[in-house]
């Protein structure tokens, strides 16, 4: 009988100038994306101002001037400990936030159409997941990133509203104080007020998206995890209730008012 040969498969190796050709371009398309690498946000949109845009998107989306004054160190952390509580909740597909966004977003007074609580919930349930403890626990980090989150921004918030009182106290004091001097400084004070209402509005929205999207999980996939995000949820929902700061409400939800 005679032999039977199998044709031996032929091997083609790219050379190794073109597959570094290769690596050079996929690197440098991953590297124009606009958040960076692994979630960082990339260094040319870092800068120290690069989240002033929220107290002037803050004032002008209800009608007032906006401030010409350099910010205070107190008032730049404020706006940026403030913009991961503005900035929607994480429930989205993954290979987006590998990528890392960052955009600015409208204030609640700006805002259409008006806020939609099943938003998060529907975006983390019709996403696929390998298993429904997957869910629970996205919604367990989530909330858990606002409680870590809370006390740094309202701790800068105390300092800034602190301070914000003080300026204005010390203004009938200013000598020679000029219309344009006045008009920025109660901008700014304006500005720093609506910021904490900002964050406020926010807050609350998210434990109301939270809960609507935990309730859905409980009827679709039931699991002993809901327990801790309910416990989780409650917590964030008592400290928002009871922010620790006094602003003089501007326009639309006060902030709660507390000694």
């Amino acid at each position: 009988m005679p032999e039977t040969r199998f044709p031996i498969p032929v091997r083609r190796r790219i050379p190794g100038s073109s597959s570094h050709l290769i690596l050079l371009l996929i690197s440098a398309a991953l590297g124009g994306c606009s958040g960076g690498d692994f979630g960082r946000t990339r260094q040319d949109f870092r800068n120290d101002d690069m989240h002033s845009w929220i107290g002037g998107e803050a004032t002008s989306s209800v009608g007032l001037p906006v401030s010409q004054f350099q910010l205070t160190d107190n008032e730049r952390l404020l706006r940026d400990l403030a913009y991961p509580l503005i900035e929607p909740p994480h429930s989205r597909p993954a290979w987006r936030s590998v990528f890392g966004e960052y955009g600015a977003q409208p204030s609640p007074w700006r805002q259409a159409p008006a806020f939609d609580r099943t938003a998060y919930g529907r975006a983390l349930i019709d996403e696929p997941h390998r298993s429904h403890a997957s869910r629970y626990a996205l919604v367990i980090d989530d909330v858990r990133d606002d409680i870590t989150r809370f006390e740094p921004f309202f701790a800068a918030a105390v300092r800034v509203i602190d301070l914000d009182r003080k300026r204005n106290a010390s203004l009938p004091h200013i000598s020679e104080l000029s219309p344009r001097e006045r008009t920025d400084a109660v901008a700014r004070m304006q500005e720093n007020s609506l910021i904490v209402q900002w964050v406020q509005q926010c807050l609350e929205r998210r434990i109301s998206s939270y809960r609507w999207a935990l309730e859905r999980l409980v009827i679709a996939a039931p699991d002993n995890m809901a327990a801790d995000a309910d416990r989780l949820i409650n917590e964030l929902a008592a400290q928002t209730a009871n922010p620790p700061v006094s602003a003089q409400p501007v326009i639309g939800h006060a902030v709660s008012v507390r000694g």
